[in-house]
């Protein structure tokens, strides 16, 4: 999952976005409502994670011009205020839930993974392909009712194939759905990535799953 979270606190930000990370997502910071403006132009997010008092311009302004540019993204809002008029407010322009600071880091991430199992951004209960199982809400990885320790990057990276199987996926659009803008890495490290994950595979006995496009990039067919 990729995750726009919209903080400006520096500690509570860094928090949030290090729990992110540490369970395999890739997040985006923006400490204010410009950069979270900026951001929003290129629509290639799962999530936002948005706080309201924000300085430049206001969570709530961020949330109405989404909505008003179309954008269904999943919306959730932190904030301090928990009035019920707060709230209220919120959800009319457009949120889709809303959690009042101070909260547990694990109620976020249960949060997000209830958005996305709505309807309208659903991801698949499961994802299969010959004996292959990834359960997206647990994160886990089966081959044949075998377990498959997967690291969170492993994990993201053969995900992000899974969905777009048949599809070629160049090193940097991977690079771009594993890691946030921020990153010092380079987009060479899906290719150790990719070693490893393929290194996991064949010891199952998945030893061809993942195919290269030379020039191109990657695809499982």
């Amino acid at each position: 999952m990729r995750v726009l979270l919209v903080e400006d606190s520096p500690i509570l930000g860094q928090i949030l976005h290090d729990h992110l990370e540490r369970h395999g997502h890739a997040c985006d910071l923006a400490r204010d409502g410009e950069q979270a403006l900026a951001h929003l132009r290129d629509p290639r997010y799962d999530a936002v994670v948005l706080d309201l008092m924000l300085p430049k311009l206001d969570g709530l302004d961020v949330l109405r011009w989404l909505r008003a540019r179309g954008d269904a993204v999943p919306v959730l809002v932190l904030s301090a205020r928990d009035q019920i008029r707060d709230r209220v407010e919120a959800l009319d322009a457009g949120a889709d839930d809303y959690l009042v600071k101070p909260f547990a880091l694990d109620e976020l991430l249960a949060r997000l993974r209830a958005l996305l199992r709505r309807p309208a951004h659903a991801l698949p209960a499961l994802l299969q392909h010959d004996g292959l199982t990834l359960d997206p809400r647990l994160r886990q990885a089966r081959y044949r009712e075998q377990s498959l320790p997967l690291s969170p990057k492993e994990y993201a990276l053969l995900e992000a194939l899974l969905r777009a199987r048949g599809q070629v996926l160049s090193r940097t659009q991977l690079f771009e759905r594993l890691y946030d803008h921020g990153s010092e890495a380079s987009d060479k490290v899906i290719e150790v990535i990719m070693s490893t994950l393929r290194g996991k595979l064949a010891r199952v006995g998945i030893g061809n799953l993942i195919q290269t496009r030379r020039g191109f990039g990657y695809f499982i067919p």
